[in-house]
């Protein structure tokens, strides 16, 4: 009993710290932590051995109440991996989802850990939201909600369990795109392998490669129908899905936003055969502190001062980054949000559309 309750107040047990010697004797860990367990308990256990507590974790495994495979990472039992200040950690990104992203599920999940924790020693300031992320989606996510205030219509948010379970197998699906503000009229069914649900800036979008080109895009997830048809019951394997989603997000970090490209030019890009373009905005004073603050904005990016003026002070600083083709419209919005106090130096087709903006 006072192993278990060890493994519960210190899951993890066992797992070396990063900083220390990974060679260490696991057991001894564990055998410190329950001798405090111990002491705490007023329980003196002068002979508890190695021998003793393997024979116990022996124990503990044939009752289920640890699993099987080895814990290379330091044990814990069940599904009750964190502490009290990671559980809050955790549960902090929960109400985050759950509140501005409105995330149904994690609502759903978020509501049923208040009530089961409800009964803890500060669990107040366990659900107290230390940290958030407040940008709210612009639609509706919720089908119960949508019902209540009388908007329903039929989205993929009505399948998210089996959109899910079809990301973990790896299975193709069909989905029906029905509605497309950037091509008007252009609705139809698509088959492909979803990959990841991705919250970004107002919504939810659906990560995912088509079954056919192997094109891979992000899609706003209210725009399709809850038309889901599984076409792969056997699916492919974690591992493709896995190397999908990382070329994916590769394209994501070298290119500024959400524009994966045309099935002709990712694929190019993918190929390491599309040049990028060379962009260089040139900031001044109003904005120089702000520009100088996104020190991590994009890996590529280089920022050059200005001569100096009077006060001593840069009068401009040069923004550079190289950026795909498919990545210029966003980046151009990006730096519109500067209005007067950007120019563009480079490139000409940029110059002329910032002009054009900038007399609107």
């Amino acid at each position: 009993m006072l192993l278990i309750a060890t493994l519960l107040k210190y899951p993890g047990s066992g797992c070396p710290e990063p900083e220390q010697d990974t060679s260490n004797n696991a057991i001894s860990v564990v055998i410190e932590r329950l001798q405090a367990v111990a002491g705490e308990a007023g329980i003196s256990l002068p002979h508890y051995s190695e021998h003793t507590i393997r024979k116990d974790l022996k124990t503990l495994r044939q009752f289920g109440i640890l699993d099987q495979p080895s814990y290379r990472w330091g044990y814990y039992l069940g599904t009750a991996a964190l502490d009290r200040a990671e559980l809050q950690v955790a549960l902090n990104a929960l109400h985050s989802q759950a509140k501005y992203q409105q995330d149904p599920q994690v609502n759903h999940l978020y509501q049923t850990l208040e009530r089961r924790l409800r009964g803890l020693q500060l669990a107040d300031a366990l659900f107290y939201p230390i940290r958030t992320h407040i940008d709210r989606s612009i639609v509706y996510t919720n089908p119960e909600e949508m019902m209540s205030q009388h908007r329903y219509r039929g989205t993929l948010y009505e399948k998210l369990e089996i959109l899910e379970l079809a990301i973990t197998k790896g299975q193709a699906i069909e989905l029906f795109r029905c509605r497309n503000p950037y091509e008007i009229g252009n609705i139809h069914y698509v088959q492909i392998y979803p990959l990841q649900l991705v919250y970004s800036d107002i919504a939810w979008y659906l990560l995912h490669e088509d079954c056919q080109t192997q094109h891979l895009a992000l899609s706003r997830i209210d725009r399709f129908s809850d038309h889901l048809r599984v076409i792969d019951l056997e699916g492919r394997s974690i591992d493709k899905q896995q190397r999908s989603l990382e070329q994916a997000h590769r394209l994501l970090e070298v290119g500024w936003g959400r524009n994966l490209g045309s099935v002709e030019e990712q694929k190019l890009e993918r190929q390491g055969l599309l040049p990028f373009v060379k962009v260089v905005v040139r900031f001044f004073p109003e904005v120089i502190m702000f520009i100088l603050e996104g020190e991590k904005r994009h890996p590529n990016q280089k920022i050059q001062a200005g001569p100096k003026g009077k006060d001593g002070k840069s009068i401009y600083v040069d923004y550079a980054v190289e950026l795909p083709n498919r990545s210029l419209n966003e980046f151009c919005f990006w730096v519109c949000r500067f209005m007067e106090h950007a120019q563009f130096i480079l490139p000409d087709e940029l110059i002329k559309r910032h002009e054009t903006m900038s007399y609107t």
